[in-house]
């Protein structure tokens, strides 16, 4: 993608949250993206507590975005781990955002701060995977949802489904790209969004996952999780 086309999908609305205009939707929540993450996708996946005894933990992501759901797992992986185990985290995104765009959309957070610095220091070799300490790798595969899934490694024990929303970007939850997930997914794999829209839990079900209801997030009534059951 070219410098303009960039530009023009990103923007901060009058709202002060980055937008895609692309898909017509926001990067994260407009009420407090940090928590939204600490509640969908960390205790959707019972997350820290998963990590104890755990040598190596693998989370796979669907849509990389601004990194926020990156820094905030950082931050809990930072406070609860132990000495010598890892975390990798593998994320997707087809279009990345720029250094700087990142950086603004970022800002605010200012518990996250000096995570938010080292990630933009590495902000353009993330396509080939980077150590952001000795106990954490971060990769961002720069593909298409279904060509990047190809990718990732086939033990994945939690899943942050983050695509824009369903309705807006329909091929980050197709039944094919579920089924991949099931794919890469460890025995005991565990799946978060905060999405509950009927075909997605259905496409979801289909790959081998048991889905269920929880309360979302804000005003948000309901999000998913899902397990794996086959």
């Amino acid at each position: 993608m070219d410098q303009n086309s960039l530009k023009m999908d990103f923007a901060i609305g009058e709202d002060g949250l980055p937008f895609s205009a692309r898909y017509g939707d926001h990067y994260y929540s407009r009420h407090d993206g940090q928590a939204e993450t600490a509640h969908v996708f960390l205790a959707g996946n019972d997350l820290p507590a998963r990590w104890e005894g755990a040598a190596r933990f693998t989370i796979g992501e669907l849509g990389f975005g601004t990194g926020l759901n990156l820094l905030e797992t950082w931050r809990q992986w930072r406070e609860a781990r132990e000495e010598g185990q890892v975390l990798i985290f593998h994320s997707l995104d087809a279009h990345p955002l720029k250094r700087s765009a990142a950086a603004e959309a970022l800002a605010r957070w200012e518990s996250l701060a000096d995570l938010t610095a080292e990630l933009l220091e590495n902000w353009d070799n993330l396509a080939e995977g980077v150590w952001l300490d000795a106990q954490t790798f971060l990769h961002v595969h720069h593909a298409s949802v279904e060509e990047a899934l190809c990718a990732f490694p086939g033990d994945v024990d939690a899943w942050f489904l983050d695509g824009f929303a369903p309705s807006r970007n329909p091929a980050m939850w197709s039944a094919n790209v579920m089924a991949l997930i099931a794919e890469r997914s460890s025995s005991n794999a565990t799946a978060a969004s905060y999405t509950a829209a009927g075909w997605v839990r259905r496409n979801l079900a289909e790959a081998g996952f048991a889905v269920e209801k929880r309360p979302g997030f804000g005003t948000k009534r309901d999000m998913i999780t899902a397990r794996r059951a086959s």
